[in-house]
């Protein structure tokens, strides 16, 4: 069986610095950075436990275990890029309408950067995507409102009828506005003392959130305001005291733009499985496949860079 943590960008860097016999030119012509590509390769290194490749002032050679391994990536590579170039090929002729659900953190990170790889992979295909929490976006899957959903692992019983293939997985994250009194000393417990946005019953954080609590010791919070609104949680916090709980991705841009500064506390207990939602009983259409070859390609940048 093969390693599922080996991924398409571990083959595809490997083979061009075989062909290319140089990490400069396998960087350049994969549009990467050296330490990019580089560190792609010891990852592939470390999964597989073997040297490939040998660097010196002369260029790259493979090691026997290189070169056993790059016949079958070779031959892995051709067959996933002939099989890539058709679907694509065909998204390119279809004229049809895809409705996507996202949650709010997919929406604000992932689905601007997948459109706009759809829009060259599929440029005839009409892209509906509808935001929302995950017991919504659900619904109207199984209902057959949506083709598909890209959101969070939730709970056994609201995943009845939905298959789920992971994508990547997310924090939630406690963020406030800059200058916040408890930036001066961050202590989850202390959180009591100001107005905090919570996640309401169905939202997909909840629990995750709630064990973090439980694990801290953190009781009953007062002043608290359930709400799983993007646009409230991003004006009430820039323009109060209030501390938000919400998926890093949401808020990724108003912390590099320091509109909203990221609590230094340790959210791992947060940490959850963010993937692609299906019926099973419902196969996607050739855009829906499309889409998905966009999501991965997305990802495959994301994660190089």
């Amino acid at each position: 069986m093969v390693d599922r943590r080996i991924k398409f960008r571990h083959i595809q860097c490997f083979v061009e610095i075989a062909r290319e016999k140089s990490f400069k030119r396998a960087a350049a012509k994969l549009y990467l950075t050296q330490p990019a590509i580089s560190k792609t390769v010891k990852e592939l290194e470390a999964i597989i436990g073997a040297t490939l490749m040998d660097r010196s002032r002369a260029g790259v050679e493979l090691t026997r275990q290189g070169e056993a391994f790059l016949h079958f990536a070779q031959m892995s590579l051709a067959s996933l890029q002939q099989g890539l170039a058709g679907v694509e090929q065909e998204g390119k002729a279809i004229k049809e309408t895809l409705n996507v659900g996202a949650l709010p953190s997919v929406a604000a990170w992932l689905m601007p950067a997948v459109a706009s790889e759809l829009s060259v992979m599929a440029p005839n295909a009409m892209l509906r995507v509808i935001d929302g929490p995950h017991s919504y976006l659900a619904e109207r899957l199984r209902l057959g409102e949506l083709d598909l959903v890209i959101g969070r692992m939730a709970q056994p019983d609201s995943m009845q009828g939905i298959s789920f293939t992971q994508l990547y997985s997310e924090e939630v994250v406690l963020v406030v506005r800059p200058g916040h009194p408890l930036l001066d000393n961050p202590d989850l417990t202390r959180i009591v003392d100001w107005p905090v946005i919570y996640p309401p019953e169905g939202a997909a954080i909840r629990p995750l959130v709630e064990r973090l609590m439980i694990a801290n010791g953190v009781g009953d919070i007062p002043n608290r305001i359930e709400t799983v609104s993007v646009p409230f949680g991003h004006t009430h916090t820039r323009n109060t005291d209030a501390v938000w709980f919400i998926s890093g991705g949401v808020v990724a841009n108003d912390i590099a733009e320091g509109q909203l500064v990221r609590l230094p506390i340790d959210m791992s207990l947060t940490q959850g499985p963010v993937g692609l939602m299906m019926r099973p009983s419902a196969p996607l259409s050739a855009v829906g496949q499309v889409f998905q070859l966009a999501v991965q390609q997305v990802l495959i940048v994301q994660q190089v860079h």
